[in-house]
């Protein structure tokens, strides 16, 4: 019959039948994960009296001949559908030992070991009885006892019935009673019953229910799996006292729910909390215990299922309103609860091959106290413990008695512990929050603890308090007076002292003052990079005014744009770039053509009536709908920044800045005045220069430049730059002091390398670590955003944040705050991610005329609604609640407190309902060895479907195909975040300001993209595959490029087509390789690398677990 029956097991059989279908799936896990532990049931519990061994062996071999699960063992081999097959006889053993010669406390460490080792022993599964049994003798009258089986055989209600069974037979043996069993039902009744179930109506349901959900519910607080051990599965659990059980019980019977009700309502919105999406998808288990079978409660076998439960969550729906929705849902569904899940998941929207869901929840509704406690004159059972492991990275295991036990199971390499010990007690909070208030508003139920919210409030309210008195010009001017003669700028050739620089700026002050410009009057200023540049922005702020510059190499539409809106009555240019200027009403001052009429003005320091609280300049940022938004910015907020980090720069005079970007974009402000405030020297980059890495690297080294701004984009092609002119330097250790900064013109004076603009890629750093260390220059990251006035945060980078792909932003500047919120403004817990939150004195007044959007995005502060709000420069009279900005922005909270910065929110896309973050799939990219560096767009293709498309610059002189890229991602990747389409570049192209310019990706060529056009096979395995694929998923035309999941195949038709191939390509094939390899053509490469590494292939028995 088959390779896993002898002759004699042909023999021996009683009966044979197909598995229930929660066996079948069981199965495919047993066999897809054969090194791990998963459906693996593990009982164990003290013995206290008189235990005679041979007796406590004779009842258990009764069991054995009583229920047929214990003689049943599982065939599949060359079937085309796999059976279970139950003997007529099976012998079943106890293994003795003898621990008494140990202590306690040896004792206890011993088992701890015969337990994980007992886990990792293979059950055959083609081999009844599917269980063993261990007795250890502690002492006289004490036992330990370890049962252990597979769940295909029997759930936790069958479980309880044995060990009741168990006790009784063993009493009835020692005292010699003769007792016949009661006859009982056999398993077979429950699968002829299954058989003769409806599929088209529960096929209707399911897909009615479940539609319109077509991704599964992401676990966010998962982290990348860097372990690939599959055993890795660890468990916490909370209690809740009498006290608090009672008042659950007392709750759902007053409103006619029950205890499952209350859990998985609880659970659902916890995903909903922490994923903050409104349509919540999780499994289920079901008793499976149809009443109508007769003698169905008293049967021994696996009878419950797995079962979607979908949660819709209105925030403005009460915690009540939702319980007795999701018990109305329970009803209803309870009539199909038969249903296959694998059957379930292809009637849903799902992509094949993907989970419907990643989290269930397990309700233990057998009477676990009450076994406890259970005896019988020899002995009775004691601490009685039930280990098992579903294929779920998070299963929430509920265990109902006098304390309510919640447990958690979770995959270690996906999740860490401190992140599960939080869940557990969100988890707590939310379920103590419906019970104190089942009519509020599920959206403001609590979630965290109230120790997590004050120590998130702690950690992103800083108090620190930097009072600005000063403007900006007036600091300048107070820095004049201590080093007159010092070089302040220099461009190209020329330069000015702080003296002549000063002495310029103000004949530019009074001459503006002359025409009328007061405190926050908006003064244009469009030049090119020049020392006029510098003195026409300083001029400003001296006369009072606030500049608006315009960058003359935006294209003439935002020229004409910023020149409307601003409403601009004065415009610093020269005369060449004013007469390409759009149509204007502002009076043009042409700092060449007009400067011998300006310089007639007085050198001396000007007065006004300007405050730290009036406008020092606009810039406008891109808008999100094409129209760009001009920003206001206080001298206070700009000022109170350098303050805030002077302790961690250290600024001085002896340091040399580059104005490496353009002046209409804010990392300008903080180089310009990073250097003029502090005496420093300012070289003032020309334009061509900042187009070409190699002559911007020879000016810093020229220049011996010791603070350098860049964006990470800029930044590595700097690397490039430094490779190519300086050649190979041996890599230095971790942690090594950079030590090759010398007086030469040929060599960098770097100090300070500070990154801002856009997300940081920290393995794009490697080539930089390796040849100058970590220490000097050192490496900030700084995020930060115009609205709140450049930086906002502060991370200094080491060689160690190599091993990490996240971009850690470090923690925000002294005095400001930074929340992480939900949609409905609730702080997120650690590890989740959550919206950004700006507030504090870099808080600006908001956009110039978009009174809307202003109010839209600085919000009033949730948090100090009850609060005396005292003056300060950002509310002035003290009499308005302090403003949050909203950024747009997603970040989480890692442990130790740091931000962990996770990319825009509208960088988010959804691609056929999955949501996906593009600055993963970039991160991912980033790390391989052969990338240097990489962006992923979404594109409309021609039939208007979004495609996902990377763009990848590979490290210099190497070369990577499109395959390599395809195969690294699809190992670390599902498959709807492998891009469609790859697209090789030489560079990425760059905005004006030093940021990749995504607009300006050329589309990818139909060579680089998936093909979706029928191919036919090629070769004889191809060609195999081609008919045992049209047999197993019933369709009639297959291509090597079609994938099985995507033709209907899923988990169960997995097992079959594996059995298929076993048998005319006498190959194995791993379960995972299908589902690693999921196109025909992949399938395909994979079976001929297997019988190249095996020709005579020797087909081995599949254990569900081999463990080493």
């Amino acid at each position: 019959m088959n390779s896993q029956m002898n002759n004699t097991n042909r023999q021996n059989v009683a009966d044979i039948y197909p598995l229930s279908p929660m066996q079948q799936g069981m199965l495919f896990h047993s066999l897809y994960e054969p090194d791990s532990d998963v459906y693996f049931v593990q009982f164990s519990c003290n013995l206290k009296g008189n235990v005679d061994t041979t007796i406590f062996e004779q009842a258990w071999q009764r069991l054995v001949e009583k229920y047929v699960v214990f003689r049943t063992a599982f065939i599949w081999e060359s079937l085309s559908q796999p059976v279970q097959v139950v003997y007529r006889q099976v012998t079943v053993r106890v293994a003795n030992y003898d621990w008494q010669h140990l202590t306690v406390q040896q004792q206890e460490q011993e088992l701890a070991v015969f337990l994980e080792s007992d886990q990792q022993k293979s059950l055959p599964l083609s081999e009844a009885p599917l269980m063993r049994l261990n007795l250890i003798k502690l002492d006289k009258n004490t036992y330990e006892f370890v049962w252990s089986s597979h769940h295909l055989l029997l759930d936790g209600w069958s479980l309880s019935l044995v060990i009741k069974d168990f006790l009784k037979i063993y009493q009835e043996i020692s005292q010699n009673q003769v007792i016949a069993d009661q006859p009982v039902v056999s398993y077979r009744q429950y699968i002829a019953w299954l058989q003769q179930q409806e599929q088209k109506p529960a096929e209707e349901f399911w897909r009615q229910k479940l539609q319109g959900f077509t991704a599964p519910t992401p676990l966010v607080i998962e982290r990348s799996a860097n372990s690939k051990n599959s055993n890795a599965y660890k468990k916490q659990q909370i209690q809740f006292s009498d006290s608090t059980t009672a008042t659950f019980q007392s709750f759902v019977r007053k409103n006619r729910l029950t205890l499952n009700n209350l859990v998985q309502a609880t659970w659902g919105l916890l995903l909903s909390r922490y994923s903050q999406e409104t349509d919540i998808v999780f499994g289920a288990t079901v008793s499976g215990r149809e009443t109508s079978i007769a003698g169905i409660e008293a049967m021994v076998g696996l009878f419950i299922n797995t079962l979607p439960m979908r949660i819709q969550v209105k925030p403005d729906t009460s915690a009540l309103t939702l319980l007795k929705d999701l018990q109305a849902q329970l009803v209803e569904s309870n009539q199909y609860s038969y249903s296959s899940l694998a059957e379930i998941q292809t009637w849903s929207e799902i992509p094949g091959g993907t989970s419907l869901f990643d989290s269930i929840v397990v309700f233990e509704n057998y009477p676990v106290d009450a076994t406890a406690v259970l005896g019988n004159d020899s002995f009775c059972l004691e601490n009685i413990q039930v280990s098992q492991q579903t294929n779920y990275p998070l299963t929430l295991i509920v265990l109902p008695g006098e304390q309510l036990q919640v447990r958690i199971s979770y995959d270690a390499n996906r999740f860490d512990d401190g992140t599960i010990t939080r869940l557990l007690g969100h988890f707590q909070t939310l379920l103590e929050g419906i019970i104190a208030n089942p009519e509020a508003q599920v959206s403001q139920l609590p979630l965290l603890t109230e120790f997590e919210k004050n120590q998130l409030l702690m950690d992103g309210h800083n108090s620190i308090d930097y009072p600005v008195t000063k403007c900006l010009h007036q600091l300048f001017e107070e820095q004049v007076k201590r080093t007159p003669e010092a070089v302040a700028v220099v461009y190209s050739d020329q330069q000015l002292t702080y003296n002549e620089l000063n002495g310029r700026a103000n004949q530019l002050a009074h001459y503006l003052q002359s025409l009328g410009v007061k405190p926050d009057q908006l003064v244009g200023i469009c030049l090119e990079r020049s020392l006029e540049m510098i003195v026409g922005l300083l001029g400003i702020l001296k006369a009072g005014g606030a500049y608006v510059p315009l960058d003359p190499e935006y294209p003439i539409e935002r020229l004409s744009f910023m020149l409307e809106d601003a409403q601009l009555s004065v415009l610093l240019t020269q005369q060449k770039l004013g007469e390409n200027l759009p149509q204007h009403q502002a009076s043009i001052i042409c700092l060449d053509t007009d400067w011998e009429k300006i310089a007639e003005n007085s050198q001396s320091n000007p007065e006004n009536r300007v405050t730290p609280d009036n406008l020092a300049y606009v810039i406008y940022t891109s808008g999100s709908t094409g129209k760009p938004k001009g920003v206001l910015v206080n001298h206070s907020n700009v000022v109170r920044l350098f303050a805030a980090t002077d302790a961690w720069y250290n600024f001085n005079g002896q340091d040399v800045w580059s104005l490496f970007h353009s002046y209409a974009f804010d990392f300008s402000v903080w180089e310009m005045w990073g250097a003029l405030l502090y005496g420093g020297r300012l070289v003032v980059v020309p334009y061509l220069i900042t187009r070409s890495p190699e002559a911007f690297y020879q000016l810093l080294c020229q220049e011996k430049v010791t603070i350098l701004n860049q964006t990470p984009t800029a930044f590595r092609q700097l690397i490039q730059a430094e490779e190519s002119l300086k050649g190979s330097f041996l890599p230095l250790s971790r942690g090594v002091r950079g030590d090759r900064s010398s007086t030469t013109d040929n060599d960098l004076s770097l100090r300070l390398v500070i990154f801002g603009g856009e997300a940081l890629e920290i393995n794009s750093l490697q080539p930089w670590f390796q040849r100058h260390g970590d220490q000097c220059p050192q490496l900030v990251n700084m995020y930060g955003i115009t609205e709140t006035t450049v930086h906002v945060t502060y991370r200094p980078l080491s060689m160690t944040d190599l091993d990490s792909t996240a971009s850690v932003i470090g923690r925000p500047i002294p005095d400001l705050q930074v929340y992480l919120l939900d949609q409905y403004l609730q702080l997120v817990p650690v590890g989740v991610p959550g919206e950004m939150y700006v507030g504090g004195a870099g808080v600006t007044k908001g956009y110039l005329n978009r009174p809307e959007l202003t109010t839209e995005r600085f919000i009033s502060s949730p948090f100090e609604k009850d609060e005396v709000i005292p003056p300060t420069p950002l509310n002035k009279g003290g009499n308005e609640p302090s403003k949050l900005y909203k950024t747009g922005d997603l970040a989480r909270y890692l442990p130790k407190g740091e931000l962990e910065y996770l990319g825009r929110i509208d960088n988010q896309v959804k691609i056929r309902g999955f949501r996906i973050e593009l600055g993963e799939i970039e991160a991912l990219l980033a790390s391989h060895p052969q990338i240097w560096e990489t962006v992923v767009i979404v594109r409309d293709d021609t039939t208007g479907d979004k495609r996902l498309v990377a763009y990848i610059v590979p490290q210099s002189e190497k070369t990577i195909t499109i395959n390599e890229i395809r195969q690294f991602l699809k190992a670390k990747l599902p498959g709807y975040m492998i891009p469609n389409a790859f697209v090789i570049l030489d560079a990425l192209p760059l905005t004006a300001n030093g940021k990749i310019d995504r607009r300006a990706l050329p589309p990818p060529e139909s060579s680089s993209e998936t093909s979706d056009k029928y191919v036919a096979p090629r070769n004889p395995i191809e060609d195999i595959l081609v008919t045992i694929w049209s047999e197993v998923l019933k369709v009639e035309k297959v291509g090597i490029n079609d994938n099985f999941f995507e033709l209907g195949g899923h988990s169960l038709l997995a097992t079959k087509l594996v059995a298929q191939i076993r048998n005319r390509l006498k190959v194995e094939l791993p379960l995972r390789q299908l589902f690693n390899s999921a196109t025909l053509a992949e399938l395909a490469q994979g079976i001929e690398q297997l019988k190249q590494q095996k020709s005579d292939t020797i087909v081995p028995t599949i254990l569900p677990r081999k463990r080493k």
